[in-house]
């Protein structure tokens, strides 16, 4: 392979990356690209204490978990956390949160960096942000905005396949009552169908790069009631997590899903 491409992932949070884009963002730096994180907020609502600390420690955790997946570069845009359900308090005279600022203006840090780095692939979030969190649903928006601002060639959305994810949540079945109660459900409101998808990357021989980058996250671990997901994904046994985490989905907007998905997404640029 001789093309060498540039990858800007964009997040709400630190861990997003991991769980939805580690795999990719590991391959694509092994295979030579270059591979930019850039997040929104440092998930101040995410964990326990006081959020500047909490901020501190997630950068931090941000960091370790970028080097795991072999990222280039890590930009924080600095906005904060809203909450899961939009109902973090803004900082008094502080920095504002990430759901309440304006789409273009959310999206100028954004598009500075996709010009600076003359990015090829930008990657956002699917149109229900996932799981629904506020961020995730602003951060498509702002995704959207910043690649035609900055003329990215390739929007990559990340999602879930939802058939997969119910047999996801079957073989995490033994962990019972304590599974994580956040949205992590098949419904039609959350993710995205398979036939909407036009990306299922196969990740399965990054899967260490993955789950490690998973455990940096320490925050992430423990604190809440049950286990968090971060905490059950890193704890499974290799064979199990490469299982339940060995494919990312994507979809690409513009382009119409086809009968066989593509696994490398770089697949636009190479035609």
């Amino acid at each position: 392979m001789t093309d060498r491409f540039t990858l800007v992932a964009f997040h709400a949070h630190p861990d997003d990356e991991s769980l939805l884009t580690g795999g990719t963002l590991a391959r694509a730096a092994a295979e030579g690209h270059r591979v930019v994180l850039v997040v929104a907020t440092l998930g101040e609502a995410g964990a326990q204490g006081p959020a500047e600390q909490v901020a501190t420690r997630r950068h931090a955790e941000l960091l370790r978990a970028a080097a795991a997946l072999g990222c280039a570069r890590v930009a924080v845009l600095g906005y904060r956390d809203s909450g899961l359900h939009g109902d973090a308090p803004p900082a008094a005279g502080g920095r504002p949160r990430f759901v309440d600022v304006p789409v273009a203006e959310a999206a100028a840090g954004l598009i500075a960096i996709l010009r600076e780095e003359r990015a090829h692939v930008l990657t956002g979030y699917d149109a229900h942000g996932g799981y629904g969190h506020p961020d995730h649903r602003h951060l498509h928006h702002v995704a959207r905005h910043a690649a035609a601002a900055a003329g990215t060639p390739v929007l990559l959305e990340a999602t879930v396949d939802r058939g997969r994810l119910r047999a996801a949540l079957r073989l995490m079945r033994p962990a019972g009552r304590l599974l994580p109660r956040l949205p992590l459900t098949a419904s039609s409101g959350s993710y995205a169908a398979r036939s909407d998808t036009t990306h299922v990357v196969d990740v399965g021989r990054f899967w260490r790069q993955k789950r490690e980058a998973l455990r940096m996250h320490e925050t992430q671990m423990r604190g809440g009631p049950g286990i968090r997901t971060v905490a059950l994904l890193g704890r499974l046994p290799g064979p199990v997590f490469r299982a339940v985490a060995g494919r990312e989905w994507f979809i690409e907007t513009g382009r119409e899903p086809a009968a066989r998905a593509d696994d490398d997404v770089f697949i636009s640029l190479r035609s």
